[in-house]
């Protein structure tokens, strides 16, 4: 797996697609929900990508989040639209993720409080990460979610 950082500017548009695709695969369409994923954040936020690249050169999205700056969806940093191809799953990537975008986050902003909103059956892969509950379920777009902080 190898892991890139890059602004939104930096994307290619091959890339975006690939990204957009990924997360349309597995928020729209594995989660049967229909929401508006280009939410006008993108464009601010740092997207971690984890890919595979294949013996004739072609990359594969296996992974990705974007890394939100303080003050844009929390007075917090946060971490959101964590997403892992569905072909991907088993083998630890999640976590890999997760640790290597905990990782970038405080390398680029310094170490500070994180949070999340983060969907409620995932509670404790969020606090295999550090991640507490920090306030009351709530629904979003039909799905029960937590926010949660790391300190």
């Amino acid at each position: 797996m190898q892991w890139r950082c890059l602004p939104f500017h930096a994307l290619s548009a091959e890339t975006l697609y690939r990204l957009l695709r990924l997360r349309s695969e597995v928020f729209v369409v594995e989660q049967a929900c229909v929401f508006l994923d280009m939410d006008g954040l993108d464009a601010q936020c740092l997207h971690v990508l984890g890919e595979v690249v294949d013996q004739d050169g072609t990359p594969h999205l296996h992974a990705s989040t974007r890394l939100v700056p303080p003050g844009v969806a929390f007075a917090e940093a946060s971490i959101g639209r964590v997403v892992t191809a569905p072909a991907a799953r088993g083998g630890g990537i999640g976590h890999a993720l997760m640790a290597e975008s905990v990782r970038l986050l405080e390398q680029l902003w310094g170490p500070q409080p994180i949070r999340i909103g983060a969907q409620a059956h995932l509670e404790r892969f969020y606090n295999r990460h550090g991640f507490v509950s920090d306030d009351k379920p709530y629904i979003e777009d039909g799905i029960p979610h937590l926010e949660m902080i790391r300190r």
